[in-house]
């Protein structure tokens, strides 16, 4: 046997269905940039895993990313094709260290060396773990682009990279970039973030 709903009813529960289903996710709200810039700087922990896309001149290559910063250490894993796969970096300031895919340990300029090699540019690893989050790197400067509604980065430039941030997303209170670009010269690089521990 079926139930017959009024009419009325039935239009105001689809209504009311329509109306859930195209409301907003609320985030975090907006904090003003002068504040949230140095918190965000000053953090020394993060986890993330995504996917980075890498054009250099000819040559290009897409793969998984995953990256842990305790303190001033970073560690990165690239895990992807053409040569690129299986690379470790850990890096501390402008020091770093590789472990290639065939088990090598190297560091210093021989690191260095190897991984302009692998990824066809030399990667400003020391900058990265803040731009990642969406902030300039507070030793050198840098010029901001900034959405006055939200108080976060549209855009930023320093030390010769364009950085354009095209979607974040919250995690435990705060709005960190899920989707970001940087350029310099001719090398681009796409970033996509799967997932942020904070």
């Amino acid at each position: 046997m079926r139930i017959r709903l009024p009419a009325a009813l039935g239009v105001a529960a689809l209504s009311l269905l329509a109306a859930c289903r195209t409301l907003p996710v609320a985030g975090p709200a907006p904090v003003p940039w002068d504040e949230r810039r140095p918190l965000l700087q000053a953090r020394p922990h993060f986890e993330l895993g995504g996917r980075v896309a890498v054009a250099s001149g000819e040559q290009g290559f897409n793969a998984n990313l995953h990256w842990i910063q305790s303190d001033s250490r970073s560690q990165l894993t690239l895990q992807g094709p053409l040569g690129v796969g299986g690379v470790r970096i850990s890096a501390s300031g402008n020091d770093f260290i590789i472990v290639n895919p065939d088990g090598a340990s190297l560091d210093k300029d021989a690191a260095r060396a190897e991984l302009k090699e692998r990824l066809g540019f030399d990667p400003p690893i020391a900058r990265l773990r803040y731009w990642i989050q969406g902030v300039p790197d507070p030793g050198a400067p840098a010029h901001e682009q900034l959405d006055a509604a939200q108080q976060r980065l549209t855009s930023l430039e320093q030390d010769g990279w364009r950085i354009d941030y095209t979607s974040y997303t919250a995690v435990r209170g705060e709005w960190l970039p899920a989707r970001l670009s940087m350029q310099r010269d001719d090398v681009r690089v796409r970033l996509l973030v799967d997932e942020w521990q904070w």
